[in-house]
């Protein structure tokens, strides 16, 4: 664990979108066009040249997530990573992942990410059940997402995670099923599996106020969590994190990296950063981050992180993946607590640290809730 809180991470935010999906409540902009995505690109470059001067140790992954990337183009996307290289320090071995809708790659976006440096791409399919993507808003059919795995292989791109949601309303067992083989059949390398939920201020939250549309059941989510795991087990994919399985040695580092307590530099709107116990974040509208930028400050608030916040993360955090957490950064742990979950068989304990079992994965946030005394 301790080397990976050294390792660095770069996050930038892209916030564009075409639409809002009705369930999500991300720091995304929509109605915006192309000379708004370039105006913003410059903005990232000029960033990325302000945050350099802070003396940021070796990047070792960079993840570009929004929103939705794929709304520049690569070679918009390739500018945002040049400026990177030149003015940060990115390994050689960088981890360099883009977030991408299926409906936005061709080949020459594929051959474009792949000559921009990009080794990992993390694809937004989330169903392959045409009624459940026409529920979550998307704007994609099922047979898109395969096309857009065959170019992303076409151009040499190998680390491919594919990212579902399950519990959606009218979903069935035999849909979930059928989108885990669906995405099993083009052999990703990565899975995220996440629960739909009800986020206030959406447009699926005001709906299900309203009475117009089904919320989801927290049952049934765990029932389609269960089967996730079993198929993708089955396969030879590990379950590295509560929502998260991967093919041995393709876990994602940077998220692994982040989990862990490391620090991460995030720029972008609403992009946040950690660093030796401060935490900061830049301002979330994208009009007042492009303004900020210009000034030559786009940071919206700060806060030293407490020792307690401190154990508290690390609980929420190391108690959803497999690797734990050190006792020490939660001491006091509630020893009585801990017993019980260990005859339960939801966590193990070797003395120095707590790992959740595979039944523990699925109830992290309880076992948190158990841990701190």
């Amino acid at each position: 664990m301790a080397a990976a809180r050294q390792a660095a991470g770069l996050y930038v935010h892209v916030p564009f979108c075409r639409h809002r999906c009705g369930y999500c409540d991300f720091n995304v902009l929509t109605g915006h066009d192309a000379s708004l995505r370039e105006t913003y690109v410059a903005a990232l470059r000029q960033r990325l040249g302000q945050v350099a001067a802070d003396g940021w140790p070796a990047m070792a992954s960079v993840f570009i997530g929004g929103g939705t990337p794929t709304q520049l183009t690569a070679g918009q996307l390739g500018t945002v990573l040049g400026a990177a290289r030149e003015q940060l320090w990115l390994r050689e071995d960088a981890e360099v992942t883009v977030e991408a809708n299926p409906e936005d790659l061709d080949a020459a976006f594929a051959e474009g990410l792949a000559a921009a440096g990009v080794n990992r791409v993390s694809l937004g399919a989330q169903s392959f059940d045409a009624g459940v993507l026409s529920f979550l808003d998307r704007l994609h059919d099922p047979a898109t997402v395969p096309a857009a795995v065959r170019a992303l292989r076409a151009a040499g791109i190998a680390e491919l995670g594919l990212d579902l949601i399950y519990g959606t309303p009218g979903e069935t067992a035999g849909s979930w099923a059928e989108t885990l083989r669906a995405a099993l059949a083009l052999e990703p390398t990565h899975v995220s599996c996440y629960a739909l939920t009800l986020s206030p201020g959406t447009p699926y939250w005001r709906q299900v106020t309203l009475g117009q549309r089904s919320a989801p059941d927290d049952d049934l989510a765990g029932d389609r969590m269960q089967a996730a795991d079993e198929a993708l087990t089955a396969a030879g994919y590990e379950r590295y994190e509560t929502s998260n399985w991967a093919l041995p040695g393709s876990r994602c580092r940077h998220n692994l990296a982040t989990w862990a307590g490391g620090d991460y530099l995030g720029v972008g709107a609403g992009a946040h950063s950690h660093r030796q116990g401060r935490r900061w974040w830049e301002r979330r509208a994208t009009h007042a981050w492009l303004r900020g930028v210009d000034a030559g400050d786009p940071v919206g608030g700060g806060e030293q992180v407490s020792p307690e916040q401190q154990r508290t993360e690390r609980a929420l955090t190391g108690l959803r993946t497999v690797e734990g957490v050190a006792r020490s950064d939660l001491a006091p742990v509630d020893e009585r607590a801990c017993r019980d979950l260990v005859r339960a068989g939801l966590v193990i304990d070797d003395g120095e640290v707590l790992r959740p079992t595979r039944a523990g994965l699925a109830q992290a946030d309880a076992l948190v809730r158990a841990l701190l005394a």
